[in-house]
C-alpha cells in the first residue's frame, strides 16, 4: 500500500506554520506517509513561491509540490521550476513556461506519478486539460509501467469541470484531488473504477477571511471595484487536505479521507 498526505493550497506564512504544526499530528493519527504532497502556489505572501520557502517545505519532509496559475508570480522560483523534480506547474500551459507538469518521484523504493493540470472554466485561457491529461498519463505509464500509481492535482475553479475530469480519468489514475478554491468540499470518495476523488482539498491557512485574505483588505474590491492590497487573515487557522491509500499492485485507490486539523 502507498499512503499519501496531501495539503490543499498552503497560503501565506500562517499556512506554512500550520503545515509544520499539522504534519506530526497527522503522522501520529494515520501513521507514517510514503509521500507528502502540497499545493504551494500561494505560499509566498499569498502568491507564488520562493527558493527559501521551497527549501523550508523540503525540510518539513514534503516530497512533491504542485501548483497553479500563481506559481510564476515570483520569478526567483523559475530556476527551481526548471531544475528540481519535486515541484510541478500545470502541464497544460505553454511548453515555453518554466517548469514541468508531470513526472515520477521515488522514495524508499516506492514510485508515484505526479500530474498537475489546470481547468479552463473561469480560468486563464490555456490548452485543453483533458487532452493534456491523456498525453501525460500515457507518458508516465510508458516510464513507470501500466499500473504506476498516479496522483493528479486538478487546479480548477468549477466543480462541474472537476467532477467531469474525475469521471474522465476514473480508473486511469489513482487519485484526482482539486485545488484552487480554498474551500474544502465534502465529497471525498472512490469513484466506480477505483480513482480516489475530491473536488477541493481546501486551504491550509487562516479561514477567518476571504480565501486566506483578511476581510478589511478585500472588501473595497467587492464594494467599489477598486484595486486593493491584500493582507493575510490570521485567525481560525487550520490544515485542510486528504489522506489517500493506494494499492501499489493495481494502482487503484483503497481509501480517501478528507482531513482538517485546527491549529489554534
Amino acid at each position: 500500500m502507498i499512503k499519501i498526505l496531501f495539503s490543499g493550497d498552503v497560503s501565506w506564512k500562517v499556512g506554512r506554520e500550520a503545515l509544520a504544526f499539522s504534519i506530526p499530528i497527522l503522522k501520529q493519527k494515520y501513521g507514517n506517509f510514503d509521500f507528502i504532497i502540497i499545493n504551494c502556489e500561494n505560499a509566498a505572501h499569498g502568491k507564488g513561491m520562493t527558493e527559501r520557502i521551497f527549501n523550508y517545505f523540503v525540510e518539513l519532509g514534503v516530497d512533491a509540490m504542485t501548483s497553479g496559475n500563481h506559481i510564476w508570480d515570483r520569478p526567483e522560483i523559475f530556476p527551481i521550476l526548471d531544475s528540481d523534480m519535486r515541484i510541478f506547474r500545470p502541464a497544460n500551459y505553454s511548453k515555453l513556461c518554466q517548469g514541468r507538469g508531470f513526472g515520477i518521484i521515488e522514495r524508499k523504493g516506492k514510485k508515484l506519478g505526479i500530474l498537475n493540470i489546470q481547468g479552463q472554466a473561469f480560468m486563464p485561457p490555456i490548452d485543453n486539460p483533458f487532452e493534456c491529461a491523456d498525453k501525460a498519463i500515457d507518458e508516465l505509464k510508458s516510464q513507470g509501467g501500466e499500473n504506476l500509481p498516479i496522483f493528479v492535482d486538478f487546479h480548477a475553479e468549477a466543480t462541474s469541470e472537476k467532477q467531469a475530469m474525475g469521471y474522465y480519468l476514473d480508473g486511469k489514475v489513482s487519485a484526482l484531488i482539486g485545488t484552487h478554491t480554498h474551500v474544502q468540499t465534502a465529497d471525498a470518495r472512490i469513484l466506480h473504477h477505483g480513482t480516489a476523488f475530491m473536488c477541493d482539498a481546501g486551504m491550509t491557512g487562516a479561514h477567518d477571511g476571504s480565501l486566506g485574505v483578511n476581510f478589511e483588505s478585500v472588501m473595497p474590491k467587492f464594494l467599489y471595484g477598486m484595486p486593493a492590497k491584500f493582507e493575510s487573515a490570521e485567525n481560525d487557522v487550520a490544515f485542510n487536505g486528504a489522506v489517500i491509500e493506494i494499492d501499489e499492485v493495481s494502482g487503484l485507490a483503497l481509501n480517501i479521507i478528507g482531513v482538517q486539523v485546527p491549529c489554534e
